[in-house]
């Protein structure tokens, strides 16, 4: 049977049933409030525990590993989600996933030792890889939770996930005084969520449809021509996710070469408040995303439409928030947050902000073109969007330092909403994606 079934199959009022687009988002807010606000307690503990230098290198790691694990996912949830049909069992995108997942590892820790970062920066880009390779299995697994529109089960994971974090991260530090043991601490919690819940649950959701057993569940199928059909389909849209999160992160990378680990602690000290609207935007996003799909894949457009309004709508009442806020209060905020030393790039920090509010928009105008499935058309729309992104950041940031990073942020998501609504232009209508067979 297959891991993404049709939700039909399951009868109604059965544990396993569909939920409702109301409660799926008021479980996903809920996920994400306490998993973002964790990540960011995260940072806020390193910058009372250490100093900018140790936030730099965390930064540093994350953004180097995101954009690796990214295309290593291949989007496998993705396709999950947007094959209503679903015709792959899950064990052969559980195989894909391990051996990408692998491969995504000493790529990581291959660039790590091999880009002439002091070993101690080298080690923690390794840790955080290795973390990640956590998080990509379970992610795998919150693909057929979404599919099946039980976005509570995912909730329910974030929320064990954010606060055992934290404490594994903060705890590991204070005692050890040392970042790498602080990532090893959140590789490990993350890696025992994985095994003790997710896994769990994905036993459950699969046996209602006759996959029994967590052998059966864990069992990779080795398949070369379904798993090459999946590769197939996936490869494009994982090639624009990870230009997507490269891009994103290029603000990082030239801030650490141009200005230091230190200044780079400080940006993105700066850069991770708006994860309040994020939160949202995420919730949003990922509850509606299963309905625009199912929209898009049924010819109703109206509906389609008027969704994609509504949360492109809320994307902008947040950022326009967002940026009142810090005009208003932006040095009191990084002051009372973090240290003196922070809330002296004011400047630095509204820019970000307006940035996000554009990002929050862009997010849903994402949404809107990953719907159609038409996962190929991405391709050379991105590969510009990622071209842009790189004469920006090589532009301002070795000139303007902090600032020209937050005025290249604020190019990066302006271009990344004209892109997906020349996307959906381009493809409205059409259904390129096939599931493989």
């Amino acid at each position: 049977m297959s891991a993404s079934a049709s939700c039909a199959e399951i009868p109604e009022g059965s544990d396993y049933a569909p939920i409702s687009l109301r409660r799926n988002f008021a479980w996903t807010f809920a996920g994400n409030v306490v998993y973002a606000g964790s990540q960011w307690g995260m940072l806020v503990a390193l910058t009372k525990l250490g100093n900018p230098q140790i936030v730099g290198q965390f930064a540093l790691g994350l953004a180097i590993a995101a954009p690796v694990m990214m295309f290593s996912n291949l989007s496998l949830r993705i396709v999950v989600v947007t094959d209503p049909q679903g015709r792959s069992r899950f064990g052969n995108y559980l195989a894909l996933r391990l051996a990408t997942t692998a491969f995504a590892l000493l790529i990581i820790a291959g660039i790590g030792f091999g880009a002439k970062y002091h070993l101690g920066t080298a080690l923690v880009i390794a840790a955080v890889g290795l973390a990640k390779c956590f998080e990509s299995i379970s992610d795998l697994l919150y693909g057929v939770f979404q599919r099946h529109e039980r976005m509570d089960w995912i909730a329910k994971s974030m929320i064990l996930k954010g606060p055992l974090s934290l404490a594994a991260l903060g705890l590991a530090v204070y005692l050890s005084h040392s970042l790498l043991c602080g990532v090893l601490a959140l590789a490990l919690v993350w890696g025992l969520l994985l095994f003790g819940y997710d896994v769990r649950n994905c036993v459950r959701l699969l046996g209602a449809f006759g996959e029994t057993g967590t052998k059966t569940v864990l069992r990779p199928r080795w398949m070369p021509v379904v798993i090459a059909g999946l590769a197939r389909t996936a490869v494009p849209l994982a090639f624009v996710q990870a230009l997507v999160s490269l891009s994103g992160n290029l603000p990082r990378y030239y801030v650490e070469r141009y200005c230091g680990e230190r200044e780079l602690g400080i940006f993105a000290a700066l850069a991770y408040v708006p994860v309040a609207g994020t939160t949202v935007v995420n919730a949003l996003a990922g509850s509606a995303f299963p309905k625009l799909a199912k929209y898009y894949a049924l010819e109703n457009m109206a509906a389609f439409r008027k969704l994609v309004l509504q949360l492109v709508a809320i994307g902008a009442l947040l950022g326009t928030v967002g940026v009142l806020t810090v005009v208003l209060c932006g040095r009191p905020i990084l002051t009372i947050l973090y240290r003196p030393e922070y809330a002296h790039h004011t400047d630095v920090f509204l820019w970000i902000m307006v940035a996000a509010g554009i990002g929050y928009v862009g997010a849903f105008l994402g949404n809107m073109a990953t719907a159609t499935g038409a996962f190929t058309r991405f391709v050379i729309p991105y590969c510009v969007f990622s071209a842009v992104a790189v004469i920006a950041c090589w532009v301002l940031i070795p000139a303007f330092k902090l600032r020209g990073a937050s005025w290249a942020m604020c190019a990066v998501s302006v271009v990344s909403c004209i892109v997906s609504v020349v996307i959906f232009a381009l493809v409205r209508g059409r259904r390129v994606y096939e599931p493989p067979k």
